[in-house]
């Protein structure tokens, strides 16, 4: 596994943490540098994927509402949820591209998510790509949906 793709997972489990239960006073930046074994590299990407959702969680909650006609973010898993949190913010703040994104989190949905997150998940990041790149065709991911988990 990547050092970026552990990252994302730790970051993740903040995020989901947040989400679901008050977090005040626990300190989430000793917790990510504890994780990255203090990897000074790491532990900044991890921040900024961090503050970066905290800061645009509404714009980017509302960019995932777009992309789901039948499904209301607060409805969604909330592993699903916050993968997709990232993966968006990753797509529209970052220099990482796009399709990165979206690969790393179908990976996170696999290994996190239930049976069903990898397709939710690759179903939404693909409207979510068109919509931030209308010249972009469709995400060429099934390749990776369907690949076995390789965590």
């Amino acid at each position: 596994m990547s050092q970026r793709t552990r990252v994302r997972q730790i970051v993740l489990q903040i995020l989901f943490q947040e989400d679901l239960n008050s977090t005040d006073g626990f300190d989430w930046e000793t917790f990510l540098r504890d994780r990255l074994q203090r990897d000074r590299a790491l532990v900044q990407f991890g921040n900024g994927l961090l503050e970066g959702v905290r800061q645009r969680r509404d714009e980017i909650d509302q960019l995932l509402q777009a992309a789901s006609a039948n499904w209301r973010v607060s409805r969604m898993p909330p592993v699903d949820r916050n993968v997709l949190r990232l993966a968006v913010w990753e797509m529209k703040y970052t220099t990482t591209p796009p399709r990165v994104a979206l690969n790393e989190a179908i990976n996170l949905a696999k290994r996190f998510g239930g049976k069903n997150s990898p397709q939710f998940v690759n179903g939404i990041l693909d409207r979510v790509l068109k919509d931030l790149s209308p010249e972009s065709g469709p995400a060429d991911v099934a390749s990776v949906v369907d690949a076995p988990q390789t965590l």
